[in-house]
């Protein structure tokens, strides 16, 4: 076995002993709040009221009620995946360029 399949086996061993051990050590009881929460804590501290937003989304206002949490959890992530997907390309695109550049130049 080569030095480099070592490492590698070595490196997701470790990874797999803190993904198991890490969880004993989280603070019991822990609320795990997002930044949208913790802003409108700090503005409600701020101004002494709760905070009122500026506008409903669109896809509320179209249904007439609140997304459930799933969905919003779908849009997200296909959010997200046509982000990646067009990062991807971007990169992809700019490689092929690269490489047929260089094979120009060794034509000449």
């Amino acid at each position: 076995m080569s030095a480099k399949n070592k490492k590698t086996i070595l490196l997701l061993l470790v990874a797999a002993v803190l993904l198991a051990v890490v969880p004993f050590f989280a603070k019991k009881g822990a609320e795990f709040g997002g930044s949208d929460d913790a802003g409108s804590v700090m503005v409600e501290e701020i101004k002494g009221e709760a905070y009122e937003p500026w506008f409903t989304p669109v896809i509320e206002s179209l249904t007439g009620s609140e997304l459930p949490g799933e969905i919003e959890s779908l849009i997200f992530c296909v959010q997200t995946g046509i982000g990646v997907g067009v990062i991807a390309f971007l990169m992809g695109r700019f490689y092929e360029r690269k490489k047929w550049e260089d094979k120009e130049e060794e034509k000449k």
